[in-house]
């Protein structure tokens, strides 16, 4: 199960690995229904970087898959198209979302927006699952 201190703990990793970028980070943190656990924007993050972090976190959370992955899979005549459009556009295919797996089991997502750099959002969402570990 994802915890609140789980949750703490992934956004506290997550945050590490943003400073050590120079980067400014919002993370988001849901479970596998894509209700928010925990949620932080560092100070200086952009304005707008929960909403990106917000729905990469909804995104892998819910569908179990990196949200840059699903990117090759919602091009026209392919099975994810129109998949940003879907659920009030919750759904993204931004990177920077990751899902989260405990005891082999999809137990939420988490979701890191605010580089420039969406590898950058990568990074500090795989630290943030590494922590989980």
């Amino acid at each position: 199960m994802l915890t609140l201190e789980k949750a703490r703990k992934a956004i506290e990793a997550a945050e590490k690995k943003a400073s050590e970028l120079n980067i400014k980070v919002t993370v988001v943190i849901v479970d596998e229904n894509g209700i928010l656990i925990a949620a932080n924007r560092m100070d200086g993050a952009l304005s707008v970087s929960p909403i990106f972090a917000t729905a990469k976190a909804f995104t892998a959370g819910t569908l179990g898959l990196p949200t840059g992955e699903i990117a090759k899979y919602a091009g026209p005549d392919k099975p994810y198209y129109g998949v940003s459009a879907l659920n009030e556009g919750k759904f993204t295919t931004i990177s920077g979302g990751l899902p989260i797996v405990l005891g082999g089991k999809l137990s939420g997502g988490i979701g890191v927006g605010g580089s420039y750099d969406v590898t950058e959002d990568t990074a500090c969402a795989q630290a943030g699952v590494d922590a989980l570990k």
